[in-house]
């Protein structure tokens, strides 16, 4: 016998959670798969049901939360994958240590410096050439580290604090100097080249000890090294959807409330009697803690919408957020044109 309608469109668009697993997880509205349902994909439907919304940005932590709508997970996937490791940025490539009289190895001191973000577009830059060891100033930035330790004359005879005691013992990202390299100067007047944060700690050194270090920074992408992915975090969780079944009052109705996260249950008053109510469910986290409660478990209906997305991307300072998913959508465009443009070209056996 064939399922109810209401029942298929639960299949198709509701991801279920329930106590011991989660149901229909997998995509299955494909053309043929269900009796009158036309599942054959069309541009103009595809338009009508997409949509991106933002919901938050904040610039000054560099994070970004938009909803995209109406997208199978597999494109989703991609986007995020796009986002962590095919958006290209700057980072430091090769270390020229000239003297390290630290206690920091040479290997681990250029591993450090390696994963600084370099607070520079990778749109204004070229990728460094294949074999090309020195550089242009239109593939290659350059930062110069040279810092000595000394004692402070003026510290006080039975000061213990190396802060009083020491000059310059703390090296920072702050003491990092771009040197511009051609007409970089001129090209780059306005860009502010600097590691994003200033307050990145390097090494500690003591009186006597120095670092004298040139560095190349180039372009690259982080599927080739993770000091290029531009983003701190990018990820994505479907909507979540909670329907009550039945009424949910009094003592069980605040019992309720405490199995979700703030915000998404309120208790409001009707004639003197408390009832639970969905405010928010994008708020939860799906935890299903409400399901070990036998008095509480066939009251809910727990559930994800299988095609809204919600993303969360956190930059690493390099670009704005909203910068980076343009730009990794331009990339997921690229490939689909590469795509097409293989489809099209002659088979050669």
């Amino acid at each position: 016998m064939a399922a109810p309608k209401s029942n298929v469109e639960e299949i198709r668009n509701r991801v279920i959670l329930g106590e011991y697993g989660v149901r229909n997880v997998h995509t299955t509205d494909f053309p043929g798969n269900y009796r009158g349902y036309d599942d054959t994909w069309d541009q103009k439907k595809f338009e009508e049901n997409f949509r991106v919304d933002i919901i938050e940005m904040d610039e000054s932590t560099g994070t970004l939360e938009f909803d995209m709508v109406g997208i199978d997970a597999a494109i989703a996937n991609a986007f995020r994958r796009i986002l962590l490791a095919e958006v290209p940025t700057m980072a430091v490539e090769k270390v020229f240590i000239y003297n390290n009289t630290s206690i920091v190895q040479d290997e681990i001191l250029a591993h450090r410096l390696g994963l600084i973000p370099i607070k520079a577009d990778p749109r204004l830059f070229e990728y460094r050439s294949a074999g090309d060891e020195e550089g242009t100033e239109i593939d290659t930035i350059q930062f110069q580290l040279n810092i000595k330790c000394s004692r402070n004359p003026r510290a006080t005879k039975d000061s213990t604090d190396p802060s009083e005691l020491y000059l310059n013992h703390m090296v920072y990202t702050k003491h990092m100097k771009w040197i511009p390299i051609g007409n970089q100067a001129d090209l780059f007047s306005e860009a502010d080249i600097c590691p994003v944060h200033d307050d990145i700690l390097i090494a500690k050194l003591r009186p006597g000890q120095e670092l004298d270090i040139i560095m190349h920074c180039v372009k690259g992408i982080g599927q080739d090294h993770a000091k290029f992915s531009p983003v701190a975090t990018a990820s994505y969780r479907l909507l979540p959807e909670i329907s009550l079944m039945q009424a949910v009052e009094g003592d069980l109705a605040e019992k309720l409330k405490r199995c979700f996260s703030k915000g998404v249950i309120e208790i409001e008053n009707v004639d003197g009697r408390k009832f639970a109510k969905v405010v928010n469910s994008r708020l939860d986290t799906c935890s299903r803690e409400v399901l070990r409660y036998e008095e509480l478990k066939n009251k809910v209906k727990l559930a994800r919408v299988r095609d809204h997305f919600i993303f969360s991307v956190e930059s690493t300072g390099i670009l704005p957020p909203d910068v980076l998913v343009s730009e990794a959508i331009k990339v997921l465009m690229a490939k689909c044109r590469r795509f097409l443009d293989e489809l099209d070209s002659p088979q050669v056996d």
